[in-house]
């Protein structure tokens, strides 16, 4: 048995049967030994390590198992750093298969494009380290294997997150000796573990909190997400009156159009959100990390430790106060504590007719579910407009990407979504050029369901190779890119300075079809919504252009201007 086919026979051990790459020197090496299982193992061929990086990142987040990216040291430390930091920062579990590019032996003598870390060279291990929960560099045979079966350990759990291995290259094509001091041993053994379980006492003081509490709120975020619990918290907060809102990763966890469904909070999020944790004695913050961005960056009418009841469940006891000082924490997986709060008595009437109330005033005051309208110059539409046409659009069969920028801000805070988890969009580096290979993505690992993806024409541009790969594999995608001609939020921030901001309006749809795809143009806000649908049964990867006013802006949708 050589390295590489040792490898291909951990991953499938695992359950991990798709990998995304761009392949170069000892990655190229590695490719015969998967060719030989390509009946059990699904290779998808990138046009960059940057797309292939955001593809496995996806395609972990959605699945809850390890996301594959197989790229050259250099390149997967570089460009491929994009979709391993939003692993890293959005807890996806995802493993980085790569190598030191040292050309067998010439490692220290400064070779081209060499990773080994010695003089005259890069050093991908270090690199790596900085943004994986585990990563290890492999000189033997042995190494990479095992390497590789406690990458997948801790890729898979709590909390989940990318894991590499760093292959010396020379070791990728040797024979796997038969009689090792440190022996291998079948994958399965290394993966077994039982997921921390809620203190029950605990819970139960939690219920008599709840029970009492005039104003309580609960925050979902990511941990929500990744656990699926959404639609039993909503039951439980729906019998008993309690607001629900959602940091960024938590949005569209439950119906979004639920009498108790407040928003995302935030400082790029609803204000009806916002207000509503504002009004609350007692907060339950649900599997999400309470970051600054939540609390409009500590806003001290919103989180008021000490006043308010602040209670954290997550199943990493070190998130619980970390960011704010909590009353209460409960290790364990929130799914469990969803199920557990679905058995507790239903809460007084009269005060779940009061928490309703409340409720109900919050989001009339201000705004929520309500998608404004805008005046814009002919031949242009507002993000308001696409939101319009989406919402009119999207059903229980479809998925949602998004990308950076105001595009995002308009979808997340004004779009309320109905089924849950429909919505794949990056929050841990939040950057621009995500959601083209995201959707793609989805559509690979998802193929029953009907994936749109929202971007801008800058993160457009970025990664639009993407069609390719959907154009190549054959699936069905549809991008609609809100073509600004420019980099919209860059441009509320600076004002009325028009600074390195303003791009030449091109045609997307020629673009598209030169990558083996289609296209149609967007250009009143009434077309919006047929042109979804019909681009949806064109099939194939089709790009929507969608001209954009440049004068729509991110700050009239959220509540960041009070800031």
């Amino acid at each position: 048995m050589l390295t590489n086919e040792g490898i291909i026979n951990t991953f499938l051990e695992s359950g991990v049967t798709r990998g995304f790459t761009l392949p170069g020197l000892g990655i190229t090496w590695s490719l015969p030994a998967f060719h030989d299982r390509q009946d059990e193992f699904d290779m998808v061929l990138a046009r960059s390590e940057q797309s292939a990086s955001i593809m496995a990142q996806v395609a972990g987040k959605m699945t809850g198992k390890p996301g594959l990216l197989m790229a050259q040291g250099p390149f997967a430390t570089t460009t491929g750093a994009f979709g391993i930091l939003e692993a890293y920062f959005s807890s996806s579990p995802m493993l980085i298969l790569t190598d030191t590019s040292c050309y067998d032996g010439f490692g220290q003598y400064g070779v081209y494009q060499t990773m080994t870390g010695d003089y005259g060279a890069a050093d991908a291990f270090a690199v790596l380290k900085t943004m994986t929960k585990y990563a290890t560099y492999a000189t033997t045979p042995g190494e990479a294997i095992y390497g590789a079966q406690l990458a997948i350990k801790h890729a898979s759990t709590p909390r989940q997150g990318p894991a590499a291995v760093v292959m010396r290259s020379n070791i990728i094509k040797q024979e796997v000796p038969e009689c090792m001091r440190a022996r291998l041993y079948p994958t399965e053994g290394y993966l077994h573990h039982t997921p921390p379980r809620i203190d029950g006492d605990a819970m139960d003081r939690l219920a008599g909190l709840l029970g009492k509490a005039e104003q309580p709120v609960m925050i979902v975020g990511n941990g929500v997400y990744g656990s699926g619990a959404g639609p039993a918290l909503q039951a439980f907060a729906e019998q008993n009156g309690i607001a629900i809102a959602s940091s960024y990763h938590g949005k569209g966890t439950i119906d979004e159009a639920s009498d108790i469904a407040v928003g995302m909070m935030g400082t790029w999020g609803a204000k009806s959100a916002n207000r509503m944790v504002q009004a609350a004695d007692l907060v339950l913050v649900m599997g999400c990390s309470l970051g600054p961005e939540y609390t409009r960056f500590r806003d001290e009418k919103m989180i008021r430790p000490g006043e308010q009841t602040i209670v954290q469940i997550d199943q990493d006891p070190l998130q619980a106060g970390w960011v704010v000082p909590v009353d209460m924490a409960i290790t364990g997986d929130v799914a469990d504590a969803a199920a557990q709060l679905g058995k507790t008595a239903p809460h007084d009437a009269t005060l779940v007719g009061r928490r309703k109330a409340a409720i109900a005033r919050i989001k009339q005051e201000n705004g929520y579910g309500v998608i404004p309208e805008y005046r814009t110059p002919e031949g242009k539409l507002h993000y308001a407009d696409i939101l319009r046409g989406m919402q009119a659009f999207l059903g229980p069969d479809d998925l949602l990407t998004l990308d950076a920028g105001s595009n995002r801000i308009w979808a997340t805070t004004c779009l309320p979504l109905r089924t849950p988890n429909q919505l794949i969009a990056p929050g841990g580096i939040g950057g621009m050029g995500w959601s083209t290979p995201a959707a793609t993505a989805a559509k690979i690992t998802a193929p029953e369901k009907r994936v749109t993806g929202v971007i801008g024409d800058g993160g457009f541009v970025m990664t639009m190779d993407a069609i390719a790969t959907a154009a190549e594999r054959g699936v069905d995608v549809v991008y609609v890119v809100a073509n600004n001609a420019g980099l919209g939020m860059v441009r509320d921030n600076l004002g009325n300075q028009r600074i390195g901001v303003d791009f030449a309006d091109h045609d997307f749809t020629k673009v598209a079809e030169g990558l083996g795809g289609k296209g149609l143009t967007v250009t009143e806000a009434d077309q919006m919504t047929d042109a979804l649908t019909e681009a949806h049964k064109m099939g194939g990867p089709v790009v929507l252009d969608v001209k954009v006013d440049p004068a729509a802006s991110h700050r009239d949708c959220s509540d960041y201007a009070e800031l």
